[in-house]
């Protein structure tokens, strides 16, 4: 049951097209995944997902939902991330490139982070950022389950990344938190948690949110807005309030033919340009409400230099395992927390006094003349001189997820992989491989 005020308000700013929009809601859901670009060497088969291309997202696509692709081994992978069709539009949009500095800054659950983590390919750095603490935590297991070396995951309010970022990124996410119309159909919370007071409160913090990304932006830099609601309160209107305040942002139109343009009439005193954002509208497309706009900060200039994080040495028990092992390891610098080392792009900025939940690549715990390795460098690595690759169907793969030891003659550490794809780390002794897959990740055969 939709609530009365949202209803009243749809059928009058659709007119003639409000049916076609209502039944839209009765339609089944549209299930997408995403396939991610940092995972190769895969030698399985998708088939009975029965995959079929989304249309502005050249790694995304359409499953039967009846497969149930999150149950695979290959989920577990990081080959693909399980993600509404709609929710593929605002990474594209911003189309980051290998290299640049990127932020995503209310990024959890991680589907668009880890997108624009695969259009990086590794080079430069992300940040995604999530206010909710909670939250932030599934973010950062998203970032190590699609085996992302470049990114920082931080637990801030924008305003203080607002003060240590200033001009310092090429290209800027907010995906705002929204009163969630566009989710009706999907989530029952979105529906009950809706007052008629709901759109305004989201306004008032979403542009916030909108204005301390703006500082962050250098000269030059491309920003895309994003929410998952029909609001115009919450769409064009916050648009409108932000370009209206900050003159030297304007509206930019990428050629994307599959979405509907924004409205300015549904909103007072529009600024120029709203009709160049867009809408995606389900009665009009395969997946679910959402709103987007492109936009681009006057100027050409580099973006801001920030002091560099220091660089830690490196301890001589990684040294030895990678010698020992074969184990490579991505560019850049290390860094330690304590006991665990990470490694970090070259260009990262000083953290110190920011909630960091993950700085690059995890590489495991330096212990007493050893290192115990992190299952994130697992599923980074693509080969190891040691392993094992397991074919799904394989009894001994379940068997490896349940948390169980394996028969081999492996001997030492050894890197357990589903169809060529990395999945973790086990040991052996010349007989069987000690399990060392996450104990909270384990599965029940």
């Amino acid at each position: 049951m939709l609530p009365e005020g949202f209803e009243a308000r749809m059928r009058a700013l659709l007119g003639s097209e409000y049916e076609d929009f209502l039944a839209s809601f009765d339609r089944p859901l549209c299930t997408g995944l995403r396939r991610n670009p940092l995972k190769t060497g895969f030698t399985g088969d998708l088939s009975r997902f029965s995959l079929s291309p989304v249309p502005w997202c050249p790694t995304g696509f359409y499953y039967d939902a009846v497969s149930r692709p999150g149950l695979s081994p290959y989920h577990a992978t990081g080959l693909y991330y399980l993600q509404e069709p709609s929710a593929m539009a605002p990474a594209e949009l911003l189309d980051p490139q290998p290299g640049e500095r990127v932020l995503d800054l209310c990024a959890a659950p991680g589907g668009k982070s880890t997108q624009l983590a695969g259009k990086l390919r590794g080079k430069g750095l992300l940040v995604c950022n999530e206010i909710n603490a909670k939250r932030a935590k599934i973010l950062s297991g998203n970032i190590e389950r699609l085996s992302i070396s470049n990114a920082l995951v931080l637990n801030e309010h924008p305003k203080r990344l607002e003060e240590r970022f200033a001009g310092y990124f090429d290209k800027i996410l907010v995906d705002a938190p929204c009163s969630g119309e566009g989710m009706f159909r999907k989530e029952e919370a979105a529906v009950t948690d809706w007052t008629e007071d709901t759109n305004a409160i989201c306004a008032n913090r979403q542009l916030e949110i909108l204005t301390s990304a703006a500082a962050m932006l250098r000269p030059g830099g491309r920003l895309v807005y994003s929410t998952c609601t029909f609001s115009p309160v919450e769409n064009e209107g916050v648009i409108s309030d932000f370009l209206w305040k900050n003159p030297d942002f304007s509206v930019e139109k990428p050629d994307v033919p599959f979405f509907s343009p924004g409205r300015p009439d549904w909103v007072a005193n529009p600024a120029p340009g709203l009709e160049k954002t867009f809408r995606l509208w389900p009665h009009k497309l395969l997946g679910e409400g959402h709103y987007a706009a492109v936009l681009r900060r006057a100027g050409d200039e580099a973006p801001a230099v920030l002091p560099p994080e220091p660089a830690a040495r490196c301890p001589q028990e990684l040294t030895d395992f990678c010698a020992r092992t074969g184990a490579a390891l991505p560019e850049g610098k290390l860094l330690r927390f304590g006991d665990v080392c990470y490694l970090v792009p070259q260009a990262l900025p000083e953290v110190k006094g920011l909630r960091v939940l993950r700085a690059g690549l995890e590489l495991g715990a330096v212990l007493k003349n050893r290192i115990a390795p992190a299952h994130a460098w697992a599923l980074w690595l693509e080969t190891l001189e040691s392993s094992v690759s397991l074919e799904e169907s394989d009894p001994l793969l379940a068997r490896y997820l349940s948390g169980d030891v394996l028969p081999s003659d492996k001997r030492g550490w050894t890197l357990v992989q589903a169809d060529g794809l990395s999945l973790g780390w086990a040991k052996g002794d010349g007989s069987q491989l000690k399990n060392h897959y996450p104990k909270a990740l384990r599965r029940p055969v």
